[in-house]
C-alpha cells in the first residue's frame, strides 16, 4: 500500500540543495526578466520604484506571516498557506 502511494505521490519534497539552488536562480531571472519588461514597456521611474516597493514589501510580508509569527510569537502554530494566516489572525483571541 505504500508503495502504491509513493509511485502516485510524483510531487516530491526538493532534498537536492544544488537544485533549490538553481530553483531560488531561476526565480530570481523571473523577477529581472518581468521588471525589465515593465521598464522596457512603461520607461517610468516612478513605475519601477512603486513595482520595488511592491516586491519587497510583499517579501517581508511573506517573510513575516510564515517565519515570524511561527519561531516569535506562537512557536506551536504552523501554517499552510495565507489563507490558513487569515483564518488563524481572524480566530485568535487577543489577550
Amino acid at each position: 500500500m505504500v508503495q502504491e502511494f509513493q509511485r502516485q505521490n510524483t510531487m516530491a519534497d526538493l532534498k537536492s540543495k544544488r537544485l533549490i539552488y538553481l530553483k531560488g536562480f531561476l526565480f530570481l531571472v523571473i523577477l529581472l526578466f518581468a521588471l525589465g519588461l515593465i521598464v522596457f514597456e512603461t520607461r517610468s521611474w516612478q513605475i519601477t520604484v512603486l513595482l520595488l516597493l511592491v516586491v519587497w514589501s510583499s517579501a517581508r510580508l511573506y517573510y513575516f506571516m510564515f517565519y515570524v509569527i511561527e519561531k516569535y510569537v506562537d512557536p506551536g502554530y504552523r501554517f499552510a498557506g495565507i489563507g490558513s494566516f487569515l483564518r488563524y489572525l481572524f480566530s485568535k483571541k487577543r489577550d
